[in-house]
């Protein structure tokens, strides 16, 4: 499958041949939100917890006497009847938010969307995404051709792995993120509004993404 290649500028210079087993993808989107489901679930961070009485500090004396006192007994302070004791039934940090999906529903879900995002137009092959410098002003100029009309530039940069000095040229930028082509997942191509991908990016991503039968 042949398509546009653009320069800097977002001006066509050429042409460029896609796989059509990457680009050219049946769009499925339940198969999309399951992976997505997946990939967020499995990031969240577990951080309710409530103690028990045995984590609760303190309680290590009986507060007063078994008998004769006239009250009810107790034997530590830390009870979940006292105040500040230990909670019962509380959440707990061990809970598992964990999901799984196999490796080939991962990658047709990822196919399917960059085929989804080519065919709308909002995927761009350019000749090449090197900066020479790490630098922002660097990356702020690389990206001048890709603003929208208010000026606003909301891009997600795939270069050939070679290209170390793109991801610290674009940290300070935002609405702006440079992806490795082989940690390619649907919530980073998803969140971005155009998708520009080093033509040398392709290839890397055709053979890196295997055929998986």
């Amino acid at each position: 499958m042949n398509t546009d290649l653009y320069n800097l500028k977002s001006e066509r210079v050429g042409k460029v041949e896609l796989p059509d087993r990457v680009f050219k993808v049946r769009w499925i989107p339940d198969l999309v939100h399951q992976a997505l489901r997946v990939q967020l679930a499995n990031r969240r961070p577990v951080t309710a917890h409530a103690k028990d009485r045995s984590e609760v500090r303190g309680g290590g004396r009986k507060p007063w006497k078994q008998k004769g006192t006239g009250r009810a007994r107790h034997g530590s302070i830390r009870s979940p009847i006292w105040k500040g004791g230990g909670v019962t039934h509380g959440p707990k940090k061990e809970k598992k938010y964990e999901l799984k999906i196999n490796k080939k529903m991962k990658q047709r879900a990822i196919f399917s969307l960059l085929s989804k995002r080519f065919k709308d137009g909002e995927i761009k092959i350019v000749e090449s995404l090197a900066v020479i410098e790490a630098k922002t002003k660097s990356a702020a100029m690389l990206l001048g051709g890709f603003s929208d009309k208010k000026g606003r530039v909301n891009v997600l940069l795939i270069p050939q792995e070679s290209n170390k000095n793109i991801y610290a040229s674009v940290r300070n930028l935002k609405s702006v993120q440079a992806l490795n082509p082989k940690s390619l997942n649907v919530h980073d191509l998803l969140k971005h509004k155009i998708i520009v991908i080093d033509k040398e990016a392709v290839e890397v991503i055709s053979k890196h993404y295997h055929e998986i039968k």
